[in-house]
């Protein structure tokens, strides 16, 4: 029937790949084949499956370390990794009323009309996944099943909040706490479907008006801490190439498709540290005593209007400046011009708020994962941020200038999120802002600049600290003035 939603076992128990999930338990139980013979076989199944293929992933412990919750739904399970967790159970009924509302939407197709269409892009599907062994534990109707079930839940999730559902009905989920969780949930490395999945879905049951792509964007780009106008509007119908749900979520922030990535080999002496200049770079409070200005750039939109839908600037456009001033000092009545540099580094403002460390945490291992993604804008910049903010006093610097907006309270809780994100993060060999870094590095080095800072961070450290320098030189000038006076009144 049309509007059947109830969800029936198909007779079919075939496992998803029975060669390659249950390899274990053929090894023990194919005594009657040799080593090598077992091996083989199970050789064979495994060239099925490439890793360039994965694009849906396990977080490995290492990121994982330093906040674990990070990568594990609150609320609701999204595909196989945590569709077994217990805590995530209350949300299934939810499931159904979602795919009940969904199925409404095209009479001409009922459960299995869905099931039988997903089932033609099963073995690309399971491509996607790298845990192959959480899919042993699921039949093929099973995992198909779930795909119907999770992928009906995003797309009418998404209809809902664009206020796109049938006359007379309301938001099945209405409560704020809910939205936030969901929202925060749905962009999870752990917790993705393959978006061939959810575009199948949609455009099986949608309105010609509607645009799947730019429903996802505009309503989880403004997770990430900056949202760039141009970027959020460009490109709403073009689905081609994209992986899940998070993937959008980082072309929304980068705004830059992915080139193909050459090795080039350069016959040139390289120093050994030649791509390591984030590890001498020093804490923005450093750099501030070091004569380095910090100013921001754009500004954190809200709303998105004609005054701003121009705006291209992105999260990493972080750039060092510099130029030479001239100080006149006298010696002996000659005149000398000593020149030092000033420099100025340039932020774009971003906000921080209580979802920040999560989806940034979660696109950083998405980069880390992913083997065609070849700069890794948002893992470059929490290695950059890192080595900027080191303590409370860092993002106070950063906040009183305009590039931090903390809506999360303390600033050291800010600069604990930045502490930790790089935690378990390998840096590439491109370092997005290596030449930043060196320039940075290179001018903090410079004598001049390097004598500032000390006396900057020695004798003006301080409101009370300067005060008590300037008191000291101020009464040092008055007895030299003292002594120069009673020398002329005892030579006339």
């Amino acid at each position: 029937m049309p509007n059947n939603f109830e969800i029936t076992p198909l007779h079919d128990r075939t496992p998803l790949n029975e060669a390659t999930i249950n390899g274990q338990d053929q090894l023990v139980l194919q005594t009657n084949k040799s080593a090598k013979e077992i091996f083989d076989e199970r050789f064979k199944d495994l060239n099925k499956w490439s890793t360039k293929s994965c694009t849906i992933f396990k977080v490995n412990a290492g990121l994982r370390r330093s906040n674990s919750d990070a990568y594990t739904p609150l609320l609701i399970s999204i595909g196989p990794y945590h569709k077994k967790n217990p805590q995530l159970c209350s949300m299934e009924n939810y499931k159904l009323r979602y795919l009940q509302r969904f199925l409404q939407r095209n009479k001409k197709f009922d459960v299995e009309s869905y099931i039988r269409e997903l089932e033609k892009l099963k073995d690309e599907v399971l491509k996607c996944y790298d845990d192959k062994v959480e899919l042993g534990s699921y039949t093929c109707s099973q995992f198909l099943e779930m795909l119907l079930l999770d992928g009906c839940f995003v797309v009418e999730y998404l209809r809902e909040v664009f206020k796109i559902f049938p006359e007379g009905e309301d938001r099945i989920i209405n409560a704020d706490w809910m939205v936030n969780l969901i929202d925060r949930d749905l962009l999870l490395l752990e917790n993705q479907l393959p978006f061939l999945v959810l575009t199948k879905l949609h455009d099986m049951t949608k309105y010609p008006t509607e645009s799947f792509i730019k429903m996802v964007k505009y309503n989880f780009c403004g997770s990430l801490p900056r949202v760039t106008p141009k970027f959020l509007n460009e490109a709403n119908g073009n689905v081609k190439g994209i992986k899940h749900l998070l993937q959008v979520v980082h072309m929304c922030g980068t705004g830059r498709p992915e080139k193909p990535y050459s090795l080039t080999f350069e016959l040139e002496l390289v120093p050994k540290d030649a791509n390591l200049w984030h590890d001498l770079m020093r804490s923005a409070t450093e750099l501030d005593e070091a004569g380095i200005n910090f100013s921001k750039v754009s500004e954190i939109y809200r709303m998105l209007g004609e005054d701003n839908e121009g705006d291209s600037t992105s999260l990493f456009d972080i750039k060092f400046d510099y130029r030479r001033m001239k100080i006149p000092c006298f010696d002996y009545g000659s005149v000398k011009i000593p020149c030092f540099n000033h420099g100025r580094m340039k932020i774009p403002c971003f906000e921080v708020v209580n979802g920040t460390e999560t989806v940034l945490r979660n696109l950083v291992a998405c980069e880390q994962h992913s083997s065609d993604v070849y700069t890794k804008y948002f893992t470059d910049y929490v290695i950059f941020m890192d080595r900027l903010i080191n303590s409370a006093e860092d993002v106070k610097l950063l906040r009183l200038k305009g590039i931090i907006r903390n809506r999360i309270g303390d600033d050291s809780d800010v600069a604990s999120i930045f502490n930790k994100l790089g935690d378990g993060v390998i840096p590439p060999t491109n370092f997005y802002y290596k030449e930043e870094c060196k320039n940075v590095v290179e001018h903090c080095n410079k004598r001049w600049n390097r004598r500032m800072a000390n006396l900057r961070h020695n004798y003006f450290n301080g409101p009370w600290v300067g005060l008590s320098t300037a008191a000291a030189v101020f009464l040092l000038v008055l007895t030299l003035m003292q002594t120069v006076l009673t020398f002329i009144s005892t030579l006339k």
